[in-house]
């Protein structure tokens, strides 16, 4: 990160860049660019122990804009030369580069897996035995990745096309958020707990996480597209959505096919297209409005903005209310509170008959709501 990257960063908060590093310094006690250094040597460090990447390919993938730079970083550094850290052979396949990611145990991998599998697109993800797999599309690189527990491991071993390297950094920052892997289901378990709906859910499943998104139109338009119809209507939609929008995928997994549609490609169509897809005409300019602010950079939806605006900018959007609205920040904006008090399924999971009785209720679950109706939804979809 260099001055310039600071200054944008800083206006996508709304912050000064001097607040920035003001607030950088007293959390971290590092400014912008220490803090970013910092983060490309640690992934050049993993790239050095887990793959057999050349060290040229390590120094770029890891952020840096040179092999020199690189090097003269890790010298100062870790006191060392990078290739010193070779000490044995990096596991890699035809292709693609292993990579582990850890987490916090216990991890409920299987079911969140399945849930977000069942509220994907065909050939956009997928799943083979216990292994995740979905095409990547990513500041203009395209590729794949798959996900797998590793045994006696608190971590997953990451599979990642080569062609996906020169956004790896992005890329595992991404993952880490799609899998909930930063969560601490220990503390976030025993505030749950407090309810007697909740124990034996919590008992069944520990460490279900709550599935994020790997792109945040992406999940707004799945949520667009589930509204008033059933998750298989909305995942039979959202796969032609992909197939109509998504641009083909070139993949050894005959699972995946298509990558999933990017905002700027539905903004352009005209509405009858949407309609044409099987969508109501309400929803499609629904689906259509929420491209168009997307694409033209009205609407950022992803972890770290400001909570507040950004759903009130999707609920000034026409047919989004507050179910969307809640949905999206579960999941897609990573709010660990957020939760839709008005849905169907929680209602009934909770035999409550109002939306009001349900946020009464769920007081004790704060700041952790999003996590009780992940728990409340799993446990239906099982025919709990």
């Amino acid at each position: 990160m260099n001055d310039g990257d600071s200054e944008q960063l800083a206006r996508e908060y709304g912050l000064s860049s001097r607040h920035l590093r003001r607030a950088l310094i007293t959390e971290y006690g590092v400014t912008p660019i220490e803090l970013a250094q910092t983060r490309r040597l640690l992934l050049a460090k993993q790239l050095l122990t887990e793959t057999t990447l050349p060290l040229s390919r390590v120094a770029f993938a890891s952020g840096f804009s040179s092999v020199r730079r690189f090097n003269a970083c890790f010298q100062s550094h870790y006191r060392l030369n990078p290739g010193a850290l070779r000490k044995q052979k990096g596991a890699r396949s035809e292709g693609s580069i292993l990579l582990q990611l850890s987490y916090r145990p216990p991890l409920a991998w299987d079911a969140l897996r399945q849930f977000l599998v069942t509220r994907g697109a065909a050939g956009v993800e997928g799943t083979d035995g216990a292994r995740y797999l979905r095409t990547v599309e990513l500041n203009g690189k395209r590729g794949w990745i798959s996900a797998t527990p590793l045994t006696g491991k608190s971590a997953l071993q990451i599979e990642v096309a080569v062609e996906l390297l020169p956004v790896l950094t992005p890329l595992l920052v991404r993952l880490r958020r799609m899998f909930d892997l930063d969560a601490n289901p220990l503390v976030i378990e025993e505030q749950l707990r407090g309810d007697v709906r909740l124990r034996p859910l919590l008992k069944r499943r520990p460490g279900l996480r709550v599935p994020g998104a790997f792109d945040g139109f992406e999940l707004a338009l799945r949520a667009v597209l589930g509204q008033q119809v059933s998750v298989k209507a909305a995942t039979t939609l959202f796969g032609r959505f992909a197939e109509t929008f998504g641009a083909a995928a070139e993949t050894p997994h005959p699972l995946l096919r298509r990558h999933a549609p990017l905002a700027s490609e539905v903004a352009q169509a005209r509405v009858q297209r949407l309609i044409d897809l099987g969508l109501t005409r309400q929803r499609a300019e629904t689906a259509s409005a929420l491209a168009r602010a997307v694409a033209d950079g009205e609407l950022l939806l992803e972890p770290g903005r400001a909570l507040a605006p950004t759903l009130e900018r999707m609920l000034a959007l026409p047919g989004i209310g507050p179910w969307t609205a809640q949905y999206v920040a579960m999941r897609a904006l990573r709010d660990a509170d957020a939760f839709p008090p008005g849905d169907l399924g929680l209602l009934k999971a909770l035999a409550l008959d109002h939306p009001r009785r349900v946020v009464e209720h769920a007081q004790k679950w704060q700041p952790w709501r999003a996590y009780a109706a992940i728990h409340l939804w799993t446990e239906m979809s099982a025919g709990g």
